[in-house]
């Protein structure tokens, strides 16, 4: 294995302007109006404090001290155009500089929303640029917001820009990446990078998530790609109630095989937290352990990992999940001990629920391989 150029082989990406990204009058998922209430803690369940927390606990248990703490600039025009259509990004900034609005399905934003999702997208970049150039060895992006939902023109699902598949174009026009995978274990079905690669061979993408949460009519198994990327995309959509043995489960018996077989350059994973136990929107069953395990087994696969932060939207269990990636990556023996573990480990599935889980993954594999 190559050494990293920096002695800390592992950075961080980061920008306080991410955590000002907001707007919208929603109630959770729901728009206020009519007998829906306003909450009092705010709207969408994507917010800063998640993110804002992790960057704290990182913080508080010096993790952070031991890894390279970068923000990079924003992504450039070229570096947008490279996957959204000029039109929808100058509409985009229009209503950015008019002092916000909504465009898509559940994606507000306010004044100067556009730059501080460019800004996002190139905290992605430069994480992929400077794995890909041998700088560091991993690295983590505290992305905000995030981006794995986003159609070229089509924003959706809190996503405004399409961060990952953008980070992706820029390193391969520097030359610096050829074969890339994305995995994808955000609890949401990553439809917008799907879509992106969809009929790329040099690009495969990797979907675990519940089955219908959202969208509720794609990640369908048998969405595998078309033309010459027919067998590029594969989508893992588990039942809800999944919990850690289920994970690991569906590591093993497909995304490692696919991996294995594709023999990436890079894995880019996108990098959501909502698949806890106590997401507010999803209903699986994952800890802490569960990230950090299938961690270990990304790294295995390949020498160059990056880590793009998507969804999640517990504040107390983000932070500890988000730690836990990062002592993995950094391989760092600082630990931020998950205050809820134990309330995890007997939620699990029991034994006859886990046989029948377990079942499913055997069937998925069965098409999948």
């Amino acid at each position: 294995m190559s050494k990293p150029t920096n002695p800390k082989q592992t950075a961080f990406y980061w920008d306080e302007a991410c955590f000002w990204h907001g707007g919208g009058n929603y109630a959770m998922v729901v728009p206020v109006g009519g007998l829906v209430q306003p909450l009092v803690a705010g709207g969408l369940p994507e917010a800063p404090e998640t993110k804002r927390r992790l960057k704290n606990l990182i913080d508080a248990t010096r993790l952070s001290s031991e890894l390279t703490m970068l923000s990079p600039p924003r992504a450039t025009a070229e570096d947008l155009a490279r996957v959204h259509p000029q039109d929808y990004l100058d509409t985009f900034k229009a209503l950015s500089d008019q002092g916000g609005g909504e465009l898509g399905l559940r994606t507000p934003f306010g004044l100067g929303g556009f730059e501080i999702a460019a800004q996002s997208a190139g905290l992605v970049k430069q994480a992929v640029m400077d794995v890909a150039a041998g700088h560091f060895r991993n690295a983590y992006a505290l992305t905000r917001p995030p981006g794995h939902h986003c159609l070229p023109d089509w924003p959706n699902g809190f996503c405004l820009l399409a961060n990952i598949a953008i980070a992706i174009e820029a390193a391969k026009a520097a030359g610096l990446v050829g074969r890339v995978a994305v995995l994808d274990w955000d609890v949401h079905h990553g439809n917008g990078t799907e879509h992106i690669f969809y009929q790329r061979d040099d690009v495969l993408t990797i979907s675990i998530h519940q089955d219908r949460c959202y969208p509720h009519d794609s990640g369908a198994v048998s969405d595998q790609g078309e033309g010459k990327g027919r067998g590029f995309n594969v989508n893992i959509p588990l039942p809800a109630g999944s919990g850690h043995q289920t994970y690991l489960e569906a590591m093993e018996q497909i995304v490692l095989p696919k991996l294995r077989a594709f023999a990436p350059d890079m894995i880019v994973i996108a990098c959501g937290f909502d698949a806890s136990a106590i997401d507010p929107i999803a209903r699986m069953l994952c800890g802490s352990h569960t990230f950090r395990d299938m961690t270990r087994m990304v790294m295995e696969a390949c020498e160059k990992v990056v880590a793009a932060h998507e969804g999640g939207y517990s504040e107390l269990h983000v932070p500890f999940c988000g730690h836990a990636v990062l002592e993995e990556l950094s391989g760092s023996i600082t630990r931020a001990p998950d205050p809820i573990h134990s309330r995890i480990i007997v939620q699990q599935p029991d034994a006859r629920v886990q046989s029948l889980q377990s079942d499913i993954v055997r069937d998925l594999a069965a098409a999948l391989l």
